[in-house]
């Protein structure tokens, strides 16, 4: 991995539920670290099975809000 876009956190615009890759997702056994574009194409959201298209980028900003 080689830059701060792939370890972004992503925020599902159904129900808000964000993806962190430096947490994984426990539901989908998705190890820590694991980046959002490296995520099966199976992977939905945990939380309102909402498809990938579905997530959209957090910025930078909002990393220590």
């Amino acid at each position: 991995m080689s830059g701060t876009a792939e370890l972004s956190r992503y925020e599902c615009r159904i129900c808000w539920h964000v993806y962190d890759p430096a947490a994984g997702d426990e539901v989908w056994q998705i190890a820590p670290g694991t980046a959002f574009a490296d995520l099966p194409e199976s992977w939905h959201c945990p939380n309102c099975d909402a498809e990938r298209h579905q997530f959209l980028p957090l910025d930078a900003e909002d990393r220590d809000a």
